[in-house]
């Protein structure tokens, strides 16, 4: 059977066909699809974990019990996971475990754009990359294969393009997997890592990528593509790995190419022997020149960086342009671009939706004009004016600390700093907020935190967590209420307040910014795009009282728009409401000085 499918769609069937028992993530895009598509296939346990290492760390113990796991994540989340990643190295398992880490170029949903081929080298594991859903499906059998055969983790390496486009993949049937030992491993000397063990381990892996890259050599994922130049053209040889295969055979179709699928180890006979058959070798690949410099470190000379980019994401005419540049392609082969009209599109700059619950505080906190630590997730928007309210975010977790650190800096240099206020979400809260508020109540740093609780991890398409009541394969779970948890925490100044109470998220930050001890305000209010929430919209309007001061644009509700009408004494533009996209939320009516939004008589 022939089905189309992403690559992440793609990858779980791939798991599902090698017989994982387990398999646990946190939602990331563009790697989110994967678990969610899994945990509808029988005979699978699949979770949402609180973060990535938990993830991991669940999959390794899945592993050491016998059993094929998966842990998937973004190309961030590996650096929250890399602790147990390091283990898993140094221990190897009982099953296959395969870790996916879903790299971004070009950034398009990432705070950065790292290329996670480098873990792979750092941790001493294979890395496979797949090149179309068909190689994803594919290469994630192989490596749970790959995985048993040399008692290894194996990192499957995604990107955004191979993640979300769909390509035809040609299905299997689920290979049952019977646990691998009859109970959990009684062997310290390999999995209780002590440093006595640890020592004794290290030798063991590193014969282990001497064996892999011995392997590689073989390996049918690693392939040469000859091809004929025209005559009297030098022979051009490419080596490339993952989507940069696909952009490869399109741009240079007379060009030799060594296709690499275990991109990690390098097969050393098989790259040398390749570039003996070649007048120039090039090397294609997104992001950082893995493969460029592993192979001029075996004294091959090869082109790379020195013709394409080291930033941002290929296509055919990146990768062709870059080409002609460099002489490698005549101008003849330029393809003109083909201009479409599209018409007078307005533009649609990121915004917080129509009403979410998040506007309010951040509406509050522009007006009060503190120093603002922002985190990951839909509520970084903040940022954007008008509400212009982050003036930092890095990552999961990170507001606090950066908190944290600020106020302290400022009271180690005059002793009077400025109030500084994080802002995180629910499920970043639980990703990696906790620690950080323990920091600061433990140290006493008089920082306002407020966790805008929206009921879902929101960012990433509504995924559970675990304050919504419901796992991940449908399971009603137990509640984590966050106001018990903080102050569990040691926080003694805790309040939660009903998201769109601008008045009240207000007094209660004045009344906190005066402390001198950490304090977290909880705004709490449903996702608007919830389907719960959306059945409950009542739309808004603007009544005639209007006069155009538009104190309810400050709030940046797409909803809010001026209308053609103008107030006959100020001149100005009447607010208009798009009855379309209110969700009668209120927050614009709460900020109107002349009463002038009300809900609309007919619905009311």
């Amino acid at each position: 059977m022939i089905r189309l499918l992403s690559g992440d769609e793609a990858v779980a069937r791939g798991a599902w066909e090698a017989g994982v028992a387990v398999a646990s993530a946190y939602p990331g895009t563009p790697s989110t699809e994967i678990l969610e598509e899994l945990a509808r296939f029988p005979n699978v346990y699949a979770e949402w974990a609180t973060n990535e290492k938990v993830a991991l760390d669940v999959a390794i113990g899945a592993a050491y019990a016998g059993r094929r796991a998966l842990a998937t994540m973004k190309h961030v989340g590996l650096n929250v996971a890399a602790d147990a990643l390091m283990y898993a190295s140094m221990t190897g398992m009982e099953a296959g475990l395969v870790i996916v880490s879903a790299d971004d170029p070009a950034m398009h949903s990432s705070q950065n754009e790292q290329d996670n081929r480098t873990f792979a080298r750092f941790a001493r594991i294979p890395c496979l990359e797949p090149g179309d859903s068909q190689e994803a499906k594919d290469m994630t059998v192989a490596a749970y294969e790959l995985s048993e055969q040399f008692d290894t983790p194996v990192l499957l390496r995604m990107t955004t393009r191979i993640c979300h486009s769909a390509s035809a993949v040609e299905l299997g049937e689920r290979q049952e997997c019977a646990a691998r030992l009859e109970k959990f491993p009684r062997n310290p000397a390999k999995y209780v890592m002590v440093p006595g063990n640890a020592r004794r381990r290290h030798p063991v892996i590193e014969q282990r990528m001497v064996d892999v890259a011995a392997f590689a050599e073989t390996y049918p994922f690693n392939r040469i593509e000859r091809s004929c130049p025209p005559f009297g053209e030098p022979c051009l040889g490419i080596i490339t790995s993952g989507v940069a295969y696909q952009y490869a055979k399109e741009v240079f179709p007379h060009a030799s190419v060594l296709k690499l699928g275990l991109s990690w180890p390098l097969p050393e006979k098989l790259i040398r022997a390749f570039a003996r058959s070649v007048d120039r070798l090039i090397v294609i690949e997104e992001l950082d020149p893995f493969i460029e410099d592993a192979v001029k470190l075996m004294g091959v000379a090869c082109e790379g960086k020195s013709i394409f980019p080291i930033t941002g994401e290929f296509d055919p005419r990146v990768v062709r342009e870059c080409a002609i540049q460099a002489g490698l392609l005549p101008e003849s082969a330029r393809v003109p671009l083909v201009p479409v009209d599209a018409g007078e599109l307005p533009t649609r700059p990121p915004v917080l939706c129509p009403g979410c619950p998040h506007r309010g505080a951040f509406y509050v906190l522009n007006k009060l004009k503190v120093p603002v630590n922002g985190d990951i997730g839909c509520y970084t928007l903040g940022m954007v004016p008008p509400l212009s309210a982050i003036h930092t975010c890095g990552a999961m977790g990170s507001s606090i600390g950066q908190a944290h650190g600020a106020v302290k800096a400022g009271a180690h240099c005059d002793g009077s700093p400025e109030r500084h206020v994080a802002v995180l979400g629910d499920s970043t809260f639980f990703h990696t907020g906790i620690p950080a508020l323990i920091n600061a109540a433990y140290n006493r740093a008089p920082v306002v935190t407020i966790i805008m609780d929206n009921r879902v991890t929101g960012m990433t398409g509504h995924q559970e967590n675990p304050g919504t009541g419901h796992t991940l394969q449908g399971q009603a779970a137990p509640v984590i209420e966050i106001e018990p948890l903080v102050r569990a925490c040691g926080i003694t100044h805790v309040k939660t307040v009903p998201a769109y109470d601008v008045a009240e998220i207000e007094a209660t930050l004045k009344a906190y910014l005066k402390l001198d001890e950490p304090s977290v305000l909880i705004t709490r209010e449903e996702c608007a795009l919830l389907p719960a929430a959306r059945k409950r919209w009542v739309a808004l309007e603007v009544l005639d009282e209007c006069n155009g001061c538009s104190l309810c644009f400050r709030i940046g509700c797409p909803a809010l728009l001026k209308s053609d009408e103008l107030d006959p004494k100020t001149q100005r533009p009447k607010a208009l409401i798009d009855a379309a996209a209110c969700t009668g939320c209120e927050v614009c009516a709460q900020l109107c000085p002349r009463d002038a939004i009300k809900f609309r008589p007919s619905e009311n």
